[in-house]
């Protein structure tokens, strides 16, 4: 048993075009489900502001949930700092990440945080890669895992 589990949900734009990323994707999303409940959920793409209507959809079935959206306006994390953002977070954390057009500013003032990546541009399939990634990486570290090397 995980000394350290965690309800997540990652709310993102578009289905992975690109099979090797998507696989990647769903590795990193399976190994994080060794430390709680991991799931993806995928609205489809459209304008902006349709996406935007879809993600609001998906957080309203998560009343009580912490909400992240990744932006490149928000806060950066160094790894460390996020494995220590999900130890103190005290409900289930949904993540959102937009398509390629990025997020709807009804999203933006909806969630509860908005996070970076890094100051750098990538693509969404990218990010959600890298996101998932990182999600991996923080929940191992939490738990004594020796993915992430000091």
């Amino acid at each position: 048993m995980a000394k350290f589990e965690r309800v997540v949900k990652l709310v993102a734009v578009g289905r992975m075009r690109d099979r090797t990323l998507a696989g990647l994707c769903d590795e990193f999303l399976t190994r994080s489900g060794a430390y709680g409940r991991c799931e993806c959920i995928v609205v489809p793409d459209s304008d902006v502001a349709g996406e935007g209507r879809a993600i609001l959809r998906e957080l309203a079935k998560e009343r009580n949930a912490l909400t992240v959206a990744l932006d490149e306006t928000g806060r950066e994390f160094s790894t460390a700092e996020f494995a220590e953002f999900l130890e103190r977070a005290d409900r289930k954390i949904v993540f959102v990440i937009g398509g390629p057009f990025g997020l709807s500013p009804e999203v933006k003032a909806h969630v509860s945080l908005l996070w970076a990546l890094s100051k750098l541009t990538f693509t969404h399939e990218l990010a959600r890669l890298l996101f998932c990634e990182q999600l991996y990486r923080g929940l191992n570290l939490l738990n004594g895992g020796s993915y992430h090397h000091r």
